[in-house]
């Protein structure tokens, strides 16, 4: 594939990039045979830059890799992708991080551990700051919005790291997005993969809670750290009223943007291969759709009801593409893909009137 051109990013996309080792349905990746496991490239930070990227946003990605098969393939993928690499580390030490994925009969999925660890720990955890700052004037020269996720905050080195990147969002037009993305296994491989934050991790995450324009939460995530899940509520409650989305799977998605509160039923996928990346995709297309709605270097136009419900509705096709192939990268859609789906489901609705 030829390498696309790349643009001065309008997102950068900061955090994680590792290998999603999904086990067989119903099956233990930790045990299966590799054989029957398949290894897909991911994290979520990564997986929101691809999506982008496919979307036709310019974007930057702000992570390491390691020097190895997987950070070679990363960078690969980026750059045929057109994501700006200006930002990407290597590791001539510790590994790229791979991530054992367990999935159900549904698709459904938990991260249960890791693999790949020779004693040093991942490549990611090592997300170094001197030498994003040697980067950073350029990748930030024309960017709109800093998008971040918590796992960073789990190791001191990358947290240092990314409580950088949050200081250079005070000093510049720069804004905020942030994807909680809560994930235990990655504060302690030994947690229980359905445990909520500790006093400890939602001490370190109200640094970004109170600086963020736009917050996406999974419902449960939504409860275990402001104790509600209503978009409302969670924005009044938080010193830059940001705009505030609460997803829940297959259940209906809430918001509160742009002072429009609504909800609104999910698009049903053509087909549910795998849900991984889901969420991201939505993810990329929400900062796609906003960012259209943006004047060049300028604020957020005053978006209406209808508008808004519109841009939920794009990110939620984009989420639920995604869940139609294997991984979080490899299904996400074209902006052509997502016009075709939204049609489709359009006219499935008119038809069943």
């Amino acid at each position: 594939m030829a390498n696309r051109a790349v643009c001065a990013p309008w997102v950068l996309c900061l955090g994680e990039a590792l290998v999603d080792r999904l086990g067989p349905l119903g099956g233990d990746p930790a045990t299966a045979s590799l054989s029957d496991c398949d290894d897909r490239l991911g994290g979520a930070p990564a997986n929101v830059a691809c999506a982008l990227a496919r979307l036709g946003t310019p974007v930057g990605f702000l992570g390491r890799l390691g020097e190895d098969d997987i950070g070679a393939s990363f960078n690969e993928l980026l750059r045929d992708r057109g994501v700006d690499l200006r930002g990407v580390q290597v590791d001539t030490v510790r590994p790229s991080r791979v991530v054992l994925v367990r999935r159900d009969a549904t698709g459904e999925r938990v991260f249960q551990g890791f693999a790949g660890d020779q004693g040093e720990g991942f490549a990611d955890q090592g997300l170094d700051c001197q030498q994003l700052s040697l980067s950073w004037p350029a990748l930030a020269s024309a960017a709109r919005w800093l998008l971040v996720g918590t796992i960073p905050l789990a190791t001191p080195e990358s947290a240092e790291t990314l409580q950088w990147a949050i200081e250079q969002v005070d000093q510049s037009d720069l804004r905020l997005a942030l994807d909680v993305n809560w994930r235990p296994t990655f504060w302690d491989p030994a947690a229980d993969p359905s445990a909520g934050p500790s006093p400890q991790a939602l001490a370190s995450m109200a640094p970004l809670l109170d600086r963020a324009s736009l917050i996406k939460l999974a419902r449960e995530e939504a409860i275990w750290v402001f104790n509600s899940d209503n978009p409302e509520a969670i924005s009044k409650c938080l010193p830059t009223h940001p705009d505030v989305v609460v997803t829940d799977g297959g259940h209906p998605v809430q918001w509160c943007i742009a002072g429009h509160v609504g909800a609104m039923d999910v698009l049903a996928p053509p087909r549910v291969v795998d849900t991984t990346g889901a969420g991201d995709a939505f993810t990329a297309g929400l900062l796609h759709q906003l960012l259209a709605l943006t004047p060049s270097g300028g604020a957020p136009l005053v978006l209406s009801a209808a508008v808004v419900e519109e841009v939920i509705r794009y990110a939620a096709a984009c989420g639920a593409l995604v869940c139609a192939g294997a991984g979080g990268i490899d299904p996400q859609p074209s902006a052509a893909d997502v016009e075709h789906f939204l049609l489709q489901s359009a006219a499935m609705v008119s038809g069943l009137r």
